[in-house]
């Protein structure tokens, strides 16, 4: 999963574009890009780690120019690099371009042997630079068509950012499956144009948002203003469901819907579909945070319980960590989450995660509100059973390593050592989505492949799990 944001017209583009990465630093912590361009050449920085610690004054004085896009990473596969930092700058025949990307090609495999057997060296893991390749082998003449002429040969999910020279171009892939959003802010009598992954970034910047880039289409900012036509073949909406479960930011609105409201409308219908056992009417509702939080509010609403912080996170966890040589229980988990005892203390507590992918840490985390002296634990789940692995942009595991994928819900309690389980279902899922919107249920539109093994863009018979570094 990945973040991309891009100014179009302001002379501060790096400094907005490096604010912009971090209200999206959720979206991937690996590492950070950002390249601008002053209309005659373009400028590029990359660093691995986070946005802050990865760009000073200094660097960002370097990066020139009225226009630049960014990128923040966080990888599938492979090892972590700075090779496969984005955004990927490179020069062709007629010029330059940088190009980032949040989504997964799902025939990158197969448009990557063909182009090394024609000649083409590589010189990331990452798909994005199979694009790349693509557009600078492409005949056409400008920019926009050489990249949508790329764009045709590909296949899965791309929300993308492209800079040149001269232009920045947008595009989302036909089915919508990832985000992206345009916006704008005012500088003086003019316009600034910006493009992102999630809107909340533009609030960051003084920016709002003007509405989704709709799927399948192609913006194209220069110093025409902007414009916009739609290529490619009209495909079924797709929109990832697991953005409004887990990956966006809750004060994020995707396709007219606050993830906020729609999480605590998750936790509502999971405590319709799953209330409390009987005899657990006297029982306090824990979220795991962060992402936990909106559905615990809305389980506890729904069903007349007190809302607790029970788990108490800490924010300054960084990605590596010194563990102690002698074995501490649990350290990783505690390293991000200690448990209140004082809430917790002869309690039922109904803990409420927004999904299961292994159970080890769900496990964990069972165990630690137990020790702490809870009578009884309830996990919910405000997504259903995760059996099936994303071949579109998130980090997911085999399926053999997917708990649901394999067992119960009677053991994977049994596995958490929990006193019950209960997950939300598909269509209490998608209805909820569809309610926030204030649209008919309409449940194709959404990809729930990790969900219900129903992918939307088929998947190549080779080795699926050995997909390559994503965008």
């Amino acid at each position: 999963m990945c973040g991309v944001f891009g100014v179009w017209g302001h002379p501060e583009a790096a400094n907005l574009t490096y604010l912009g990465l971090h209200a999206l630093q959720h979206r991937g912590q690996e590492s950070a890009g950002i390249a601008s361009t002053d209309r005659e050449r373009l400028y590029a920085h990359r660093v691995m780690g986070l946005v802050q610690a990865g760009f000073s004054s200094r660097e960002l004085g370097e990066l020139k120019g009225d226009a630049a896009i960014g990128h923040v990473r966080y990888s599938t596969a492979g090892t972590s690099h700075l090779k496969n930092a984005q955004p990927l700058a490179v020069d062709y025949a007629s010029g330059s371009i940088a190009l980032g990307h949040n989504g997964n090609l799902t025939n990158h495999d197969a448009l990557r042997a063909e182009l090394e057997a024609a000649g083409s060296i590589f010189q990331s893991g990452t798909d994005t630079e199979t694009i790349i390749h693509l557009f600078a082998r492409s005949k056409m003449a400008g920019v926009e068509d050489r990249l949508v002429d790329a764009l045709r040969k590909v296949e899965g999910a791309y929300s993308l950012l492209l800079l040149s020279e001269r232009k920045m171009i947008a595009v989302r892939d036909p089915m919508g499956i990832r985000p992206l959003v345009l916006g704008k802010m005012r500088r003086g009598d003019r316009e600034v144009a910006l493009v992102a992954s999630e809107p909340t970034s533009f609030d960051l910047i003084g920016g709002e948002m003007v509405r989704d880039v709709r799927p399948g289409e192609v913006l194209v900012f220069d110093d025409e203003g902007m414009r916009s036509f739609f290529p490619f073949e009209q495909k079924t909406r797709a929109m990832c469901l697991f953005e409004y479960v887990y990956f966006a930011r809750p004060d994020a609105n995707l396709e007219g819907a606050s993830v906020y409201e729609v999480r605590k409308e998750l936790g509502r219908r999971l405590a319709e579909e799953h209330p409390l056992p009987a005899g657990a009417d006297d029982g306090i509702v824990v979220p795991v945070p962060d992402s936990g939080v909106p559905a615990a509010i809305g389980f506890a609403e729904a069903s007349g319980l007190s809302f607790q912080m029970g788990l108490i996170r800490s924010h300054y966890v960084g990605r590596t960590f010194i563990e102690p040589q002698d074995s501490i229980r649990h350290f990783g988990v505690r390293l991000k989450l200690n448990p209140n005892r004082a809430v917790l203390q002869n309690k039922r507590v109904i803990v409420v995660d927004d999904s299961v992918v292994r159970g080890t840490t769900s496990r964990k985390i069972v165990k630690m509100i137990r020790d702490a002296g809870a009578k009884e634990v309830h996990v919910r789940v405000s997504s259903p059973p995760t059996k099936w692995p994303c071949f579109y942009g998130i980090a997911t595991p085999t399926r053999e390593e997917l708990i649901a994928s394999s067992q119960s819900t009677a053991e994977i309690t049994a596995y958490l050592e929990a006193d019950s389980v209960g997950y939300l279902s598909l269509g209490a899922l998608t209805g909820a989505c569809d309610t926030v919107q204030g649209v008919p249920s309409r449940q194709s539109k959404y990809c729930h492949a990790c969900f219900s093994g129903e992918y939307p863009v088929p998947i190549p018979s080779a080795p699926a799990h050995r997909l390559r570094l994503v965008g």
